[in-house]
Order: C-alpha cells, then sequence, then structure tokens
C-alpha cells in the first residue's frame, strides 16, 4: 500500500482516494469518443485520516475544487494519457492539501508621509494650472 506525501509529516494512504475516468473533451481525434483518459480525483475530507487541523482548514478554504459536502474534486484532462493524468491531478491534489499549512503573514497596513502627500497635492495643482492655461481668456 503506497501513500501520498503531503508535508515530511503528513501523508495520506491512496487506499483513501477514489478514482473516476471518463471521456475527455477536445482534441484527440476519434480516441476521445472511445477512451476514458480525463482522471478525476475525489477525496472525502471528513472520513480521511488527515490531521484535525488540515481538515478544519481544508473545510474553511473557499476552493471551487471542494464541494458544500467536503469532498475535493479533482478533474485532470491536459494529457492524452491516463496515467498523465492521473499524476497531474496527485499533484493538484497534494499542492492544495499543503497550501492550509502555509500561514500567511499578517499585512500591516501603512500610511503616505507628511512629504509625499504634499508632493502629490502640488502636482495636482501644476496640472490644474496647465489646464486651465487652455481654457479662452474672459473677455
Amino acid at each position: 500500500m503506497s501513500e501520498i506525501q503531503i508535508s515530511q509529516r503528513v501523508s495520506i494512504p491512496e487506499t483513501e482516494i477514489e478514482w473516476q475516468f471518463i471521456r475527455s473533451s477536445g482534441a484527440g481525434g476519434q480516441n476521445v469518443n472511445k477512451v476514458a483518459t480525463a482522471a478525476q480525483l475525489i477525496f472525502d475530507i471528513s472520513a480521511s485520516s488527515l490531521p484535525d487541523f488540515y481538515k478544519q482548514r481544508l473545510l474553511a478554504k473557499r476552493d471551487h475544487r471542494i464541494t458544500p459536502s467536503g469532498k475535493i474534486i479533482i478533474k485532470s484532462q491536459a494529457t492524452r494519457s491516463q496515467a498523465q493524468n492521473r499524476e497531474l491531478a496527485v499533484q493538484q491534489f497534494v499542492e492544495l492539501v499543503a497550501s492550509v499549512n502555509r500561514v500567511e503573514k499578517r499585512r500591516i497596513p501603512t500610511k503616505p508621509s507628511k512629504a509625499s502627500q504634499r508632493r502629490r497635492v502640488e502636482k495636482k495643482k501644476k496640472r490644474g494650472d496647465i489646464k486651465s492655461m487652455r481654457q479662452k481668456p474672459l473677455v
């Protein structure tokens, strides 16, 4: 039984992933109509062996690949090979699950300096003067 490595400490057994192979859309000639090359990866977050931290973060994440029922569905149809599409789907899955482990820095809001505010107002005044010179003189 092989496992999919998410991070150094976290891995998922491949038995928790469900696969569906469907006919791919797009170019490919007659092959498109008879061979199921598109891979669809289905992963149930709540029924998985992931740590609770990952489960909570994944369920809270706003991503079109996560259904309201708590399943991750990734469809890959980039290549004509079923094996390659399967690998691409696994890569996308690992990236999605690993992305919840990264904590983004909080942004510290900054203010423009007094000097930059002054320069901005001076530029606006200069520009206004230039535009006012274009008007017809009052008689």
